[in-house]
């Protein structure tokens, strides 16, 4: 009886892992297929994931747990509209700077962990770029700053 309790716990929790295994591999998977892009904002180095499509967008940096300090992801969107960002299932604090059609700079939000706060261009965007929390401002970039290297189109993912 004693043996079958044990065994019956390790299925249990074999079964548990598998699930969370489940969970997290589309996400994982996503991102290692998602397209890079080299960006710059004045001397700065960006290698930025890009996320086009509705469900790279939706599924954005969830359920990593860290990123490299001059990583980050950007999401290009199909019209320019006031879009938002929350932070549902991101392990990560990151800060989001809007950006107009030209790469300019709108406004940066700041956001935490696990919340659902929602986080809005100040004006119509096309593009946000999640970093780090406090890359932007670590760096003297403010909106009107320019952010260069974005693909013209949106790429295929």
């Amino acid at each position: 009886m004693k043996t079958r309790i044990v065994l019956m716990m390790q299925i249990k929790r074999g079964l548990r892992a598998l699930v969370s295994l489940l969970v997290l591999l589309p996400a994982a998977r996503a991102a290692a297929e998602l397209p890079l892009a080299e960006l710059s904002a004045g001397m700065y180095r960006i290698e930025a994931e890009v996320a086009a499509s509705f469900e790279t967008r939706a599924i954005g940096l969830m359920n990593r747990p860290e990123m490299a300090p001059q990583h980050g992801m950007l999401f290009i969107f199909t019209e320019d509209a006031t879009h938002c960002m929350w932070m549902r299932n991101t392990l990560l604090p990151l800060s989001v700077a809007f950006l107009d059609g030209d790469g300019r700079i709108i406004n940066i939000e700041q956001m935490q962990p696990r919340t659902e706060d929602n986080h809005c261009a100040a004006r119509p965007a096309r593009y946000a770029l999640e970093m780090n929390l406090g890359w932007f401002a670590a760096r003297g970039l403010k909106p009107g700053a320019r952010i260069s290297g974005i693909p013209k189109g949106a790429p295929p993912n």
